[in-house]
């Protein structure tokens, strides 16, 4: 044995040396090593300081459920990451980490003093201490407590790595690759279907790698292990994820996992990312996520040098690690035997097993083998001493009255503990399983599951290996069958050297009296036994009161070690059975997760990504001014020598009116509805009635949300009995498609419908103007343009300058209209061809505004500008648009409460001013009488206002309280400078029979 490294063992490679730094020393180890095995190995057990009360705190165990061994890691000022855990680091050439929480450093922390005032600051104190001066909070002690506590620095310099993001579907997710997920991914590979295995390490196997006592059909654990990597790794339809954290279980099995690519290693490709998150969507879900071992819960229970004993023969087997020379273990149950056994064989002196139990079974007894170890029963620990390294346990027999006898101190630098097994079951709440008591295991499992999930192996309390792998097998079979995969192949093995595992322990150990040291529960939070005695004291009962009362269970553990524990304390003092106190939620993500992942490629110039039409250059290259809508450059005009903007609009409307204009409309939404239930789909959505509607025709449809109220609207085409083309808004695009998936998956999953977002996929050119048609018919192939074939609202799908197109003959100008929807790559080609054909015909590109403009003519309504949220299709005078036959549609019973069809709702209006040429400001308040001083009384506002050069007159559009009622009445919109009349009429300026449009 070399310092605290065995001479041989473990899976690191022994023939590499590695240097790294831990708050400025320098330390050796070994790839396959992490931060906190190495510095184990080194002899350093202080790593950190506690969250409130600043104690000395060591590694507690090896995995993922540490609380105490948070670090910062950094590479350089930029790549900075605090709140790591030591556990979970894997150690690399040059790795920098310090120690956090401690001032001027680990070893003398000015913080400690919190320690020796801690009866003055018990949990909540700062509830009932700063409460004066009033409003001192924010600006005094929330800002020196929030110094004098907390784990990490934030960093302050913008992270400059990149991070990867992934969507995938599967038809089974296995979690965990111990012993009961690799037997679920063999299962579930063997029925054929695509399988995803994950796990949080950095090799996959769980406990299978660290298990040197085992075999598998007369194999080492390590062979049968890598014999079934090696078959899973041949499959093409699996795939397998190390160093992957599944952090959140989300409705309709739908997970995140985070995978970490290049945080392991010393130089990483400049442009390789750091790490990947996986949103993934499987049909069936097994959880085989493992169990935590359970600490005790005992005075001065968090002194460096004190571990949980799994996690010192995981140090053992994997690292070729051992916590200390001199230990005693106290424990509950059968499993430790066999560690303290391995442990003596590596030359550990074991000065005492301290068993919890007043009878220990001969199984455990005979796991020690030739050890002859002095094994006390009936033991209870009492208290602990040492400063920054555990140097002793008092012990104490527990008496059948209760009370404790035979004290005596034991020596040790190193104390194991072990309370049992609590089944991780964070992913099942999360996924709103119903958990349920286990009184015999004395925990929470998974009882009914609310997803298409099965648990198997230690999560549900399973934990003799060969009962682990064929609940395993079982979960991967049912699961890939569920999953539309075959039945696979029936899987048994021969498990021998499993050790036997029971006894369990929750809560406080047995103490001689109510007045006891610091006791701690929850090592992150500095939460001690009389903190949960406190809260139920105060009146708190209800468990997740006591959690935020106290903060157990919060932070990064999320009650990983805690949770049992402090349930069994609340529960004695409660005197109510703990199945009654409850659990508490666990939050995600299950360990921390940077913000790096989760932002992914949404980062500078991507986190709003500019999008541009296809056209845009082109347009760019005419003049065209561009502005904003939603994510969209738009050409807003196209300005000619010294124009200004009204004069071009004036003109771009004069030549849509008088001759032929092009515009660009790709920035719609648009969405492919496809299915056999598209119809009812739709039926169920828009207010319009679809049954009706014969393919080739379109139709204006008009969306609302449940409250009644418009949300969006655009012209949807039926190309096909059972395919649907529909346009949105441009900045609704992606709250329609969101809504139509919400409605889909939760409200009518058994529809058949297929929905795919086009809006990227069909470049549209509106072609507007008395001679459009004769533009385009000299450009379309296998398409009728005359007003009989192709009558308005028609659609019809054919080619233009051989290129697939579908052709809408639709109007948002009033004119005779059409809108050519090509594949965006050709867009600006048949943009081209058509601004090149049209040239003998007057064709004029034109802008938003003055599409704005020629829309406001007609009386049409833009959502967003027109409509503010509480617009119903009455308010918009689009009550013609709703199917009165229709039985049901989203937003139809809101609309029928008498509020909504009040006489006296807000109307959409038409506005003339009394001076032509006053252009009202958009926005403006209108009030029925002049002259008014505020208070005033108001009774509208001017949604739209422009200047028409086909009117050679001001026009604007309005909402006005019974506004219909109103026509042909004054209002005043007042101003700076005084009162400005306008009559009130129909929104409709301009040809309100419609016959241009239908020409």
């Amino acid at each position: 044995m070399s310092g605290f490294r065995t001479v041989s063992g473990g899976q690191i490679d022994r023939s590499r040396k590695l240097r790294f730094n831990f708050d400025g020393q320098t330390y050796g180890g070994h790839p396959g090593d992490t931060l906190a095995s190495a510095l184990l190995a080194n002899g350093v057990h202080l790593l950190g300081r506690s969250f409130k009360y600043h104690r000395p705190r060591g590694v507690l165990s090896a995995g993922s459920d540490e609380p105490n061994a948070l670090v910062t890691v950094w590479r350089d000022a930029a790549r900075y990451t605090p709140n790591l855990l030591a556990t979970q680091v894997e150690l690399y050439e040059g790795l920098q980490a310090r120690s956090q929480n401690r001032w001027p450093s680990l070893g003398f922390d000015v913080g400690a003093i919190n320690n020796l005032l801690s009866r003055f600051i018990p949990a909540g104190f700062y509830y009932k201490t700063f409460m004066w001066p009033p409003r001192a909070w924010h600006t005094w002690y929330e800002p020196a407590i929030r110094r004098a506590a907390g784990l990490g620095v934030a960093p302050s310099e913008p992270d400059p790595d990149r991070y990867a993001q992934r969507f995938a579907h599967c038809e089974v997710l296995v979690v965990g690759s111990g012993p009961a997920g690799m037997a679920a991914a063999l299962a579930a590979a063997d029925s054929g279907v695509r399988v995803i295995l994950c796990d949080e390490q950095p090799a996959l196997g769980g406990s299978l790698q660290s298990d040197g006592s085992l075999s598998i059909d007369g194999r080492p654990a390590g062979e049968w292990l890598d014999a079934s990597l090696t078959s899973l790794r041949g499959n093409p339809r699996v795939t397998l994820l190390n160093r992957t954290t599944a952090f959140g279980y989300f409705p309709h099995n739908f997970l995140g996992l985070a995978e970490r690519l290049t945080v392991h290693q010393a130089a990483p490709h400049a442009t390789a990312p750091r790490e990947r998150l996986w949103q993934v969507r499987a049909r069936e879900v097994v959880l085989a996520t493992g169990a935590h071992e359970r600490p005790l819960v005992f005075p001065g229970n968090d002194r460096p040098g004190i571990l949980l004993a799994s996690a010192a023969h995981t140090y053992l087997t994997r690292y070729g690690v051992i916590a200390g020379r001199e230990l005693v273990l106290l424990t509950s149950n059968d499993s430790s035997y066999r560690i303290a056994k391995d442990l003596w064989d590596a030359g550990v002196k074991i000065n005492a097993i301290c068993d919890l139990r007043a009878v220990v079974p001969d199984a455990a007894r005979a796991l020690l083998g030739a050890a002859d170890l002095r094994i006390v029963v009936g033991a209870t620990a009492l208290g602990t001493r040492g400063s920054k390294r555990v140097r002793g346990v008092e012990i104490g027999r527990v008496q059948p009255d209760g009370s404790i006898a035979e004290r005596e101190w034991l020596d040790c630098d190193t104390l194991l503990m072990s309370g049992g097994f609590t089944p991780a079951v964070h992913l099942f709440s999360q996924s709103r399983g119903k958990l349920r008591w286990n009184e015999a295991l004395n925990t929470f499992v998974p009882g009914e599951s609310a997803e298409n999930e099965r648990s198997a192996g230690a999560c549900l309390g399973t934990y003799v290996v060969d009962e682990v792998l064929t609940e395993g097998a079982r979960a991967g079979a049912a699961a890939a069958i569920a999953a539309g995969g075959r039945e696979p192949t029936a899987r048994s093995w021969r498990v021998d050297g499993a050790p036997p595992c029971s006894g369990v322990h929750s809560g406080l150990l047995p103490q001689p009296s109510a007045l006891i040291g610091k006791a701690f529960v929850d090592w992150q939070n500095d939460v001690t036994s009389n903190d949960l005695s406190l809260a139920t004291r105060e009146g708190f009962r209800s468990i997740e009161h006591v959690k935020r009362y106290t903060t157990t269970g919060m932070a990064t553990d999320q009650g990983k070690t805690s949770n049992i524990n402090a349930l069994a304390i609340v529960s004695k003092q409660l005197s109510t059975p703990i199945e009654r106190v409850g659990l508490t939620t666990f939050r995600m993500p299950y360990t921390p997760l940077t913000f790096g992942s989760m932002a992914g490629y949404a980062r500078g110039d991507l986190f709003d990504p500019l999008r541009k039409t296809p056209t845009h250059a082109w347009a760019a290259a005419q003049g065209a001014v561009f502005e904003d809508v939603g994510l969209w450059k738009r050409a807003r005009y196209f300005a000619r020598a010294l124009e200004t903007m009204q004069q071009a609009v004036a003109r771009e409307c004069l030549a849509v009116r008088k001759g032929c204009g092009m515009f660009d409309a790709s920035t719609l939404g648009k969405i492919e509805v496809v299915g056999p239930d598209a119809v009812e789909f739709l039926n169920r959505l828009y207010v319009n009635d679809w049954t009706t509607l014969a393919a080739d025709r379109s139709r204006y449809g008009i969306l609302l949300r449940e409250d009644g109220f418009v949300y969006d609207d655009g012209v949807i085409g039926r190309m096909a009995s059972d395919r649907f083309h529909v346009t949105t808004t441009t900045g609704g695009a992606p709250r329609v498609f969101g809504m139509m998936e919400d409605y889909l998956q939760t409200e009518w999953p058994e529809l058949k419908v297929w929905l795919t977002s086009t809006t990227e996929q069909w470049s549209v050119v509106a072609v507007q103007g008395p001679n459009a048609r004769r533009v385009l018919e000299g450009l379309v192939e296998g398409i009728d343009l005359t007003a009989a074939a192709l009558p308005h609202m028609g659609v019809v799908a054919g080619h233009i300058c051989g290129v697939p197109c579908r052709l809408f003959r639709v109007s948002f100008t009033g004119e005779l209209g059409f809108e050519v929807n090509v594949p965006a790559d050709h867009g600006q080609s048949i943009w081209e061809a058509i601004h090149a054909a049209g040239q003998a015909h007057g064709i004029t590109p034109y802008g938003t505004e003055a599409m704005h403009v020629m829309r406001a003519e007609k009386g049409y309504v833009i959502i967003g500008q027109d409509t503010d949220g509480t617009v119903t299709p009455l308010d918009a005078g689009l009550g013609w648009a709703i199917g009165r036959k229709k039985p049901d549609f989203v937003g139809k019973r809101a609309l029928e409460r008498p509020a909504m069809r009040a006489s006296d709702r807000p109307q959409f209006i038409g506005l003339l001013t009394a001076d032509p040429g006053q252009v009202l400001a958009e926005g403006a308040q209108i009030a029925a009488r002049p002259n008014q001083q505020p208070p005033m009384e108001l009774i509208g506002y001017v949604t739209s206002s422009y200047w028409s050069s086909v009117l050679n007159r001001s026009i604007a559009l309005g909402m006005i309280k019974g506004g219909r009622g109103r026509r042909g009445q004054t209002v005043y919109i007042p101003m700076p400078g005084g009162d400005i009349a306008a009559e009130i009429t129909a929104p409709v300026f301009y040809d309100s029979e419609g016959a241009r449009l239908n020409d």
